[in-house]
Parts: C-alpha cells; sequence; structure tokens
C-alpha cells in the first residue's frame, strides 16, 4: 500500500495523462507514466515517457504507449538524463523503473493486441503502482496477478481510487 505525497504526486500526473483520451463506450480511460531511478541522475526520479489509451494508432493502451515512447528515445536524449557517464541503455532503466497507472495493466485484449501487462513484464520493470483494480466492465482483469507471479512489486496507491475509477469510465 502506498500513500506517500511522491506515489501520489506521479499518480495525479498519469490521471492528467488518462484525462487527454478520447473517452469511448467500450473502454477505459487510462493514464501511465514511467519514472526511472539511476545513480548519477540529474534528480532523483525522471519521467522517461508517459501515456494515455488510444493515444497512438492502433487501439492501444496508456502503459503500452508509455514503454513505446520509452524504446524511442535515443542515446543522446538518454545522455541529456545524466550527470555522468557511462549512460544507461533503455533496457537498464526500465529494470529500475515505476510505472504509475490510473488503471490496473490488462491481462487480456478483446481485440487480440498484446495485454500491457505482459509488456510491462516483457520491459521487465521494477515496480508498478496502481491507481485502482480495473472493473468487470469488459473482462475479468488479472493483470496485477501475472505481474506479482513474474516477480514484479505491486503497489496499490491509496486514496485516489474514485477519481481514477471516474476518469476511467467518462463515457460510460
Amino acid at each position: 500500500m502506498a500513500n506517500s505525497t511522491v506515489h501520489i504526486d506521479f499518480l495525479r500526473t498519469a490521471l492528467d495523462e488518462a484525462r487527454k483520451c478520447e473517452p469511448a463506450p467500450t473502454a477505459f480511460c487510462v493514464g501511465c507514466i514511467i519514472v526511472t531511478h539511476w545513480p548519477n541522475l540529474k534528480s532523483p526520479a525522471v519521467v522517461l515517457a508517459s501515456g494515455y489509451s488510444r493515444e497512438l494508432p492502433g487501439n492501444t493502451h496508456a502503459e503500452a504507449n508509455a514503454l513505446a515512447k520509452v524504446n524511442q528515445l535515443t542515446e543522446v536524449q538518454i545522455k541529456q538524463l545524466f550527470d555522468s557517464t557511462p549512460v544507461p541503455s533503455r533496457e537498464d532503466l526500465l529494470k529500475n523503473a515505476d510505472v504509475y497507472t490510473t488503471l490496473e495493466p490488462c491481462s487480456i485484449r478483446t481485440s487480440g493486441l498484446s495485454p500491457c501487462a505482459d509488456a510491462l513484464i516483457a520491459a521487465k520493470i521494477h515496480r508498478c503502482f496502481v491507481g485502482v483494480n480495473e472493473p468487470p466492465d469488459f473482462v475479468s482483469c488479472e493483470g496485477t496477478r501475472k505481474l506479482k507471479d513474474a516477480g514484479i512489486q505491486v503497489v496499490w496507491v491509496k486514496g485516489l481510487e474514485e477519481e481514477c475509477l471516474a476518469v476511467a469510465r467518462r463515457s460510460h
């Protein structure tokens, strides 16, 4: 359980992303940010990328969009975050990253696309901070179970559950 100010602040940033999402009657509006913690960063935690549902073409989800943006970072962009060398790879940054998502990462996609829980597992992220469980509106979600089974720490951020759910269901 997490309720420290820093986790609330990062989840609020993810909520700001979710509010950018175009509402859809058969999908949730979700926001996500990926934050890395690495020695020699210019600040203690740096947001590597953010994303929201349907931001990128192809019925995309927030976590997948944020991961896609991290994977597009150039070495020059990564180097700008650090005070010294060597510059870590995107893979190493993700292994030390926290994902903040307003809704539990999906474990199944009715569209047939890859679930976000699987993408976070493949990226080997360190921790996943979640605002609220995915409600059973469309599917039975087991995203946090999949993350835990893969050894990824799941932390529930307390205090913003109602707001996360209200933003998620904007068009329902």
